[in-house]
């Protein structure tokens, strides 16, 4: 799959390795502002029950 979207980017290796972090940013950012908090209430991590005993 790397491979595949390296070899479809433009430009020399420097500008490909440009377009590749600023895609993983793009992505990263993507990840952070929409489906996690999108995904956070439907996720179990609130859900703790301690035993009194």
């Amino acid at each position: 799959m790397y491979g595949w979207i390296w070899r479809h980017l433009p430009g020399n290796t420097w500008v490909k390795a440009v377009i590749s972090l600023a895609l993983v940013v793009a992505v990263v950012y993507v990840l952070f502002q929409y489906v996690f908090p999108w995904a956070e209430p439907l996720l179990p991590f609130n859900d703790v029950t301690v035993d009194n005993q």
